[in-house]
């Protein structure tokens, strides 16, 4: 299947939408536009949809509000596309992305993960066994 980038006019009505809060991280998410608080994703764009991570009782109060599948058949839990409508009026979106966001609020803040240390290619290993070279002395002739 390809790779299909977010039209221009979804990203703007997104980034229009988006909370103006410093603790919102803006950062990628498979090559998309998210948003995050806390290391949890809380909204994104998705191809040409905009996506959003929301409570219970705020996925079932929602018209409109479908379950969000980036593969058939493979939702993600607590992820809904939000209608088409609703992103092209950025008021109703920013509503949208704001309950996503107080969502967001009552999660656990994620732990970052450590970066795993880098294996040493085996030629850096077997270069690092052996002993250093010594400086030998070079005698000139005059």
């Amino acid at each position: 299947m390809p790779w299909e980038k977010t039209p221009p006019e979804i990203i703007a009505a997104f980034d229009a939408a988006a909370p103006k809060n410093p603790d919102v991280e803006h950062r990628p998410m498979f090559g998309y536009r998210a948003l995050f608080l806390g290391g949890n994703m809380f909204a994104g764009t998705f191809r040409d949809q905009v996506v959003v991570r929301l409570g219970e009782s705020d996925r079932i109060k929602l018209k409109g509000a479908v379950p969000f599948a980036p593969m058939p058949g493979r939702p993600m839990r607590d992820y809904v596309v939000v209608p088409a409508a609703t992103v092209k009026r950025t008021g109703e979106l920013a509503k949208w992305i704001d309950l996503a966001h107080a969502h967001a609020r009552s999660l656990p803040t994620k732990k970052k993960a450590a970066k795993p240390a880098r294996a040493k290619p085996a030629a850096a290993k077997a270069a690092a066994k052996k002993k250093p070279a010594t400086k030998s002395r070079v005698t000139r002739k005059k």
